[in-house]
């Protein structure tokens, strides 16, 4: 899917039947971003003659296509709205950077690699959403986003929650990164809408004044939040998020990101030439249990409701004083036990829990050992029956309490 690369900078475009000027938008930070500004024909006849109006490349439309490494501004007639990155890899140490990514992915290092590695040499793989969480200030999890921006530049957009919940999401379009600071999505819509975003091919784009349209995703997001509770609602069996909590600096260097800037050849020089340390297990890329952190164990804690963690309770009870290895319970045995211990909560509620959280499926009609609780907790047998029964095994409880045990 190659065409003609532009080798000089040409101020002036036809896409479809529209005149646009390419210009260099200058930043805060005293650099530059390339971005299209619609023209006026008559105005270019008056500035340049009419005759001008023929050297002007022409394109049939735009595209997408993402590359760092054999990156093509045309592609078959389309000008290619993915943006080049600047840096060009270069042997060289990266000192700065390495110590930076330690501290930010810590033990996971590499697996934190991977992922820069991923993105760089396969942008259109889907991966994890990054979730980095730290009440202490100080801990480089803004800094870790403008590193993402030096590395991928006009490929990374940075985005508030309110622009997260906009219908107008045409900014989004072709990005690689969406990065959200100081995210609060905590609202069972937004939980949605981010996970289905994070695995989806194609998404309904949509610009003020203009209609939606069906357009390709590969955008991964990036998250960072002083909150290690509930930024987003995440709930047990999930299966799409990496949460690190990230320490304070051990110490301030005012000019760290300048540093790192320095470095970006030899790092990208190193991200080309690397071996992964791990190979795709999911369609996310990465095992989740190489993922599984503390800091998902707590927000999972914390979006666990009141049914849910009284069920774990009953279970856990149970199978301590009758040490079980497994039990088995039907849906109404759990509803009814649930009301002893003061929850009122109904059969589809708990059925979701269990199918949804726990990732659990009903046996056929099985004939099994029934038991009851009541609210001191004394636990008795009861007549057999046979009803279609949910197993939970020892080790499955142990996980889903782990997330209690760490706070």
């Amino acid at each position: 899917m190659k065409g003609r690369d532009e080798t000089e900078w040409v101020p002036y475009l036809r896409v479809g039947t529209t005149i646009l000027k390419r210009v260099l938008m200058p930043l805060s930070n005293g650099r530059s971003v390339e971005t299209l500004i619609p023209w006026n024909v008559e105005t270019l006849r008056q500035d340049y003659g009419k005759d001008y109006l023929a050297q002007v490349p022409k394109y049939d439309g735009f595209c997408t296509i993402p590359s760092h490494t054999d990156y093509h501004r045309e592609i078959h007639g389309f000008l290619n709205r993915y943006e080049p990155i600047s840096t060009v890899p270069a042997e060289g140490e990266f000192p700065h950077n390495r110590d930076f990514l330690g501290h930010i992915f810590g033990e996971q290092i590499e697996l934190g690699l991977d992922y820069l590695q991923l993105l760089y040499l396969r942008p259109l793989q889907r991966l994890p959403i990054v979730l980095l969480v730290s009440s202490e200030r100080n801990t480089g999890k803004t800094t870790f986003l403008n590193f993402l921006k030096l590395l991928f530049e006009g490929n990374v957009t940075f985005n508030t929650n309110e622009d997260f919940r906009s219908q107008f999401n045409d900014d989004w379009t072709g990005k690689l990164l969406v990065c959200v600071d100081e995210v609060l999505l905590n609202r069972r819509e937004d939980s949605e809408r981010i996970k289905n975003l994070s695995t989806a091919r194609s998404y309904k784009a949509e610009a003020k004044g203009r209609d939606r349209r069906e357009v390709e995703f590969f955008g991964k997001f990036v998250l960072c939040s002083n909150n290690e509770r509930n930024p987003v609602l995440i709930e047990a069996g999930e299966t799409r998020y990496w949460v690190r909590r990230v320490p304070p600096l051990t110490h301030d260097n005012q000019n760290l990101l300048s540093d790192m800037r320095h470095e970006l050849p030899g790092f990208l020089f190193f991200l080309l030439h690397r071996k992964l340390s791990t190979r795709e297990e999911s369609r996310m890329w990465f095992s989740p249990r190489l993922l599984a952190t503390d800091a998902l164990r707590r927000i999972i804690h914390y979006n666990r409701s009141k049914t849910e963690a009284e069920m774990l309770s009953i279970i856990r009870d149970i199978m301590e004083a009758e040490a079980l290895a497994e039990y088995r319970f039907d849906v109404s045995d759990m509803v009814n036990m649930l009301e002893v211990r003061g929850i009122r909560s109904d059969h589809p509620t708990v059925r979701r829990i269990l199918s949804e959280n726990w990732r659990l499926v009903p046996a056929r009609p099985t004939y099994y050992q029934r038991y009851t609780i009541t609210y001191n907790g004394e636990i008795t047998k009861q007549e057999s029956k046979t009803a279609r029964v949910y197993t939970v095994a020892r080790e499955l409880l142990y996980e889903l309490l782990r997330c209690d045990s760490i706070m």
